[in-house]
């Protein structure tokens, strides 16, 4: 019964129709906390994902994962005013802030302003950069994984650590240097947005000597002669 109270909130937020929003919590304010108790599974996916953002929705999620996901920083602080959880975790570990990481290039609806606009006004109001999920990742590992470097650039601001490790032990530079398997990570366009992002972290002061569990090093992981050369005329 909660999914049919506060979907069509969700919905309203991720298509951007503030005024919408606006009407539904002057209706029902604590909406704004609510979260659905049925999400995307293995089994039902496609009833969840929302392809106006390249989102799935997941048991757990509130409307502020919902305006995180889709960029919706008006309708964030609207909902913030609301009481919405900054801190409120899905089924699957992710607050909001990992949310707001998502994205990248093959996304036609990718907004990289919008998305580092969100990232800083999460941080804002207290997300906490360094929260990983429960498959171990943080909201920087997301960013530079998905390809988007004003996502990396604005965490770093927001004081997310360089060298911070996922559960396997990579920095992000770990997963900068390495193919990230989704569509489209082979595009001129995701190239670039990689090339960006390694210079971000280097010149945030990345290791490229760190090692992971299995005792990689950043230099060990490259994958690509491209980034060979990239990285062979820097020194750490």
């Amino acid at each position: 019964m909660a999914n049919l109270t506060v979907m069509p909130l969700m919905q309203a937020i991720i298509a951007g129709n503030s005024a919408k929003v606006a009407e539904i919590l002057s209706a029902s304010p604590s909406l704004a906390r609510q979260a659905i108790v049925k999400g995307a599974t293995r089994q039902e996916a496609s009833e969840f994902f929302f392809p106006e953002i390249a989102h799935y929705m997941y048991a757990g999620d509130t409307p502020l994962h919902a305006a995180a996901a889709a960029y919706r920083v008006d309708i964030a602080k609207e909902l913030m005013k609301h009481g919405a959880d900054v801190f409120a975790r899905n089924r699957r570990g992710a607050q909001p802030l990992h949310y707001a990481a998502d994205g990248g290039p093959e996304g036609p609806h990718w907004n990289p302003q919008a998305q580092a606009e969100m990232i800083t006004f999460l941080i804002s109001v207290g997300a906490n950069p360094h929260l990983r999920d429960k498959s171990g990742v943080a909201p920087i590992h997301r960013a530079v994984r998905g390809r988007c470097p004003s996502a990396v650039q604005a965490l770093l601001q927001g004081d997310a650590d360089v060298s911070f490790r996922n559960n396997n032990g990579s920095t992000p530079l770990h997963l900068a240097v390495q193919n990230t398997g989704r569509g489209g990570s082979g595009s001129p366009e995701s190239k670039a947005c990689q090339r960006e992002i390694i210079k971000i972290l280097l010149a945030a002061g990345a290791s490229l000597n760190a090692k992971n569990n299995e005792g990689k090093t950043v230099r060990q992981s490259i994958q690509g002669d491209w980034l060979h050369a990239l990285i062979d005329v820097r020194d750490d």
